[in-house]
Order: structure tokens, then C-alpha cells, then sequence
């Protein structure tokens, strides 16, 4: 297979704000009024407008969480992918949690399926999630970050289709994986690898199983997880060396 690098990157989304959390190592979830820092066992609820900390969960000895990441908000709910990551085999679940007070909710579980869930969303009555695969740390024998795989599921939870990432991003990612991602502007996807500071702009193939690259976007955060408010065209990502969140303006995708 042959592999290529584009040369052009596209300059970074304006940043607005940064926001310093205790849980921002993992993923991120927004709403109209929060954000939520995620790391492996916990989860730190902050207002948009002062960043003030407002509330939080920490796993524990009867519910016990290993390896959180990305997170989504539907309603009053929270939605985070869990695994078993750096373990093998790959063991999946997505966690549920009550935004009003973040209580554990219940399980969605995968047990042994596609990989190592890194994020999950909602999009066409159909959840899209991605099942990662890595080169090196956490990766099972015989396998590498190649084989990570976006699978769409119904609202039952009954598989429909699954697509693989584009050869370029492999050797970007360094072994790592499609750490964030969500269905953003005009139809197309946003993912983040583990900490290249680029976010890659997706679509779904004409033909075929390989997602195509729209473009590659630079960015001062380093991969992790990224979230949405579609309404404002605001994209959060977390920035793992400085436990910080970052909020971005989106609206240039949008034209």
C-alpha cells in the first residue's frame, strides 16, 4: 500500500478561550451551558461562560472505570467510550451518566468486538463508533493502528457498516489511533489523533470502504478529544500537556 503525506495543511481554527481543568487528559463533552473535562476515572463538569468547576465524578470499587475518552451529550445525558486500553484483548463499553448531577446511568457494552472504543456519536438516527487499533503500546498481536475501524450502528444497536481510515493518516498518527471524532459541518467528520496537533475533515466514500480526506487542519492543541456545539459552530478540544480545554471557531467549515 502506498502511503503519502499532503503538503498542504490548512492554518489552525481561530481560538477563543482556554479553560485549565483537573480531568482534561482523555476527552471532552459539550452542551448549552457546560463542558465536561473526561480523563481515564473521572469526569469534571465546568460552565462555559466562567469555567468554574460545578461538579464531578470519580470512579469507584463498585462501578470501576479503567480507560475513559471520548465524550457526547444528548439530551440530559453524558456518553463516554470506555475501555480496557492499554490491556489486551480490547474490552469496549459507552458509559452513561446523568448531566444534572453526573450519576452513573448504565452500560452500553461491546465486550470483545472491533478494538478499543475511542469515541462514540450520534448522527442520521445511526451511531457511529470507532474502534481503535494501535502500533505499539496497547496494540493486540498481529494488529496495528491500520486496522481501526468507524462501524454505524442503528438505534438498536445492530450493525449496518463500517469504514477504515485513509492510508495518509496512519504515519501521522505515529502507532496511535483516531483518539477524537464527531459528524461536523457540510456532512463530513472531525477527528483528532492521540497528539498530532492536526485535526483531519473526513467524508464517507462514493464507493468503497475507505473514508476520503476533505483536508488536514493545523492546531495548537495536541490530538485528544474534541466535541461540538453545532449551534454557536464552536469546536472544543482538550489540550493534554496543560489539562486545558480549548474552545475554537468552527464557522469557517461552515461556509
Amino acid at each position: 500500500m502506498t502511503r503519502s503525506r499532503p503538503q498542504q495543511v490548512a492554518p489552525p481554527l481561530p481560538l477563543l478561550r482556554k479553560f485549565p481543568t483537573d480531568e482534561a487528559t482523555q476527552g471532552v463533552a459539550v452542551d448549552a451551558r457546560h463542558f465536561y473535562a473526561i480523563d481515564n476515572a473521572h469526569i469534571g463538569k465546568y460552565e462555559r461562560a466562567t469555567g468554574k468547576k460545578v461538579g464531578a465524578y470519580e470512579s469507584s470499587p463498585e462501578r470501576p472505570l479503567i480507560h475513559m475518552d471520548g465524550g457526547l451529550v444528548l439530551g440530559k445525558t453524558l456518553y463516554c467510550s470506555h475501555s480496557n486500553f492499554p490491556e489486551t484483548p480490547m474490552l469496549s463499553s459507552i458509559e452513561r451518566f446523568d448531566t444534572a448531577t453526573l450519576r452513573h446511568l448504565g452500560s452500553q457494552s461491546f465486550g470483545r468486538d472491533a478494538g478499543s472504543l475511542t469515541w462514540m456519536d450520534w448522527h442520521e438516527n445511526s451511531w457511529w463508533v470507532c474502534f481503535g487499533h494501535y502500533s505499539g503500546k496497547g496494540g493486540e498481536p498481529g494488529k496495528t493502528n491500520q486496522d481501526t475501524v468507524l462501524v454505524r450502528y442503528d438505534a438498536q444497536w445492530r450493525r449496518q457498516a463500517a469504514y477504515v481510515f485513509p492510508p495518509t493518516l496512519f504515519d501521522r498518527w505515529e502507532g496511535m489511533t483516531a483518539s477524537g471524532g464527531l459528524w461536523g459541518p457540510k456532512n463530513t467528520l472531525l477527528i483528532s489523533g492521540h497528539h498530532a496537533p492536526e485535526i483531519y475533515q473526513l467524508r464517507l466514500p462514493k464507493v468503497g470502504s475507505v473514508l476520503e480526506i476533505v483536508q488536514i487542519i493545523a492546531s495548537p492543541a495536541e490530538g485528544q478529544g474534541i466535541a461540538l456545539d453545532s449551534a454557536q459552530k464552536r469546536l472544543f478540544q482538550i489540550q493534554r500537556k496543560e489539562r486545558s480545554v480549548y474552545e475554537f471557531d468552527l464557522s469557517r467549515l461552515y461556509l
